[in-house]
């Protein structure tokens, strides 16, 4: 089969899977102004899936959260109306919003729609943005990847690690399990940002640390947003689930979070995972169909991740290093620590050696995001807590 005929059965397929927006949305977008963010993209109609050619970032409703044991699922009209309403930030980007992805007859038809979709879109280098259904989403969104020769980080913002027995079906609860286990495994690194002690086994902290994953505790997080910036800037997916967010920003009170991140909080985060270079999926999760105050939520969510995304530096330092300021400094036992700082984005990385078989000169290594704290700590003789977890991990790799 040649490539052209398999793209464009690729693109009949999802255009089977995904239904066109609402027809009350279609008719609400005639009433907006040119300024309006609903008047500024393209929508897939009754006329059909828009021309992909140009498009950098998606829309897609995803109308299951069976994977959490409930039968409804987010109002992706209300949440729709909410978002189109905005105005347009001064961006220069093409947005598409491609529709919903129905209930399938099972909730393995829901993932096999949304992995093929996602995988499609990675293809052709479109940011998906995934609104609606449960948290278990996640998994289908991770396995859209195994054909992009390439490790995924997966970022989730949750107040629970979402463990759970592997004999069991897959769930919103547990579908990091079914993640860590199932071959092929091509999970490179998972970081938790927001998880709560006491939602959370001792047990599950431990393995959380024995697998070398991160997680940052709530309160860590709310004193200092930007600790959690390199973990968003290093990810590939972002997963936020909802109930992370304290009810008082939600209005969703059917299950109390009283402790959470506030509204700003979660809109800054959103706007970090945009702006990094690497992160091409963002899933909101776990919302409630019935709540107004949800949708404007999710819609200024969805509005600062494009911020973000319109405001990428585009920066690679492994393949663009002449436009970054090394900084080496000497630790104990003759041992370096190397830093890169961009000129222009004033943004760090740290140099993590995980081959020293060779001579320093040309040993391999990855660069990976830090902050400044970092490079202080470095030079005050202690290395960074993430640079010890990086090198372990590489170590038991090895």
């Amino acid at each position: 089969m040649s490539k052209g005929k398999q793209f464009n059965d690729q693109t009949k397929m999802i255009n089977d899977f995904l239904q066109p927006v609402e027809p009350e949305v279609s008719a609400f977008v005639k009433g907006l102004s040119p300024q309006h963010f609903g008047s500024r993209i393209l929508l897939h109609d009754h006329l059909g899936l828009p021309d992909l050619g140009k498009v950098q970032l998606a829309l897609v409703g995803v109308a299951d959260s069976r994977g959490a044991g409930r039968s409804d699922s987010a109002d992706l009209i209300r949440l729709r109306k909410e978002l189109y309403t905005l105005f347009f930030g001064n961006w220069d980007c093409t947005i598409a919003d491609l529709g919903n992805i129905e209930q399938g007859a099972s909730l393995e038809d829901t993932y096999f729609a949304l992995n093929q979709t996602a995988s499609f879109l990675l293809k052709k280098k479109i940011v998906l943005i995934v609104l609606g259904g449960s948290q278990d989403l996640t998994y289908p969104l991770y396995r859209a990847y195994d054909h992009s020769g390439k490790m995924v980080n997966l970022v989730s913002v949750d107040s629970r690690f979402d463990f759970g027995r592997a004999d069991l079906p897959v769930s919103s609860d547990s579908y990091l399990t079914k993640i860590i286990m199932e071959e092929p495994n091509n999970l490179l690194g998972f970081s938790n940002i927001g998880y709560q002690v006491y939602y959370n086994a001792q047990e599950e902290v431990d393995l959380i640390e024995k697998l070398f994953f991160d997680a940052y505790r709530l309160g860590e997080v709310g004193s200092d947003i930007t600790l959690v910036e390199p973990v968003l800037r290093d990810a590939d997916i972002v997963s936020v689930d909802f109930f992370s967010v304290q009810s008082v920003y939600t209005g969703n009170f059917s299950k109390f979070v009283p402790n959470g991140f506030t509204g700003k909080e979660i809109c800054a985060l959103a706007r970090y995972a945009g702006i990094s270079d690497r992160v091409s999926v963002l899933g909101l999760f776990n919302t409630d169909g019935n709540l107004s105050s949800e949708a404007v939520l999710q819609s200024q969510i969805i509005w600062y991740f494009i911020e973000g995304y319109c405001c990428r530096y585009k920066e690679f330092p492994e393949t663009e290093i002449n436009n970054f300021l090394k900084y080496i400094v000497s630790l104990a036992d003759d041992e370096e620590l190397v830093f890169y700082k961009s000129e222009f984005s004033q943004r760090w990385w740290m140099q993590v050696v995980y081959d020293k078989a060779k001579e320093n000169k040309s040993a391999n290594f990855t660069l990976l995001p830090c902050r400044y704290e970092d490079y202080v700590e470095a030079s005050q003789g202690i290395y960074p807590e993430r640079w010890w977890k990086a090198q372990k991990k590489y170590l038991a790799i090895q």
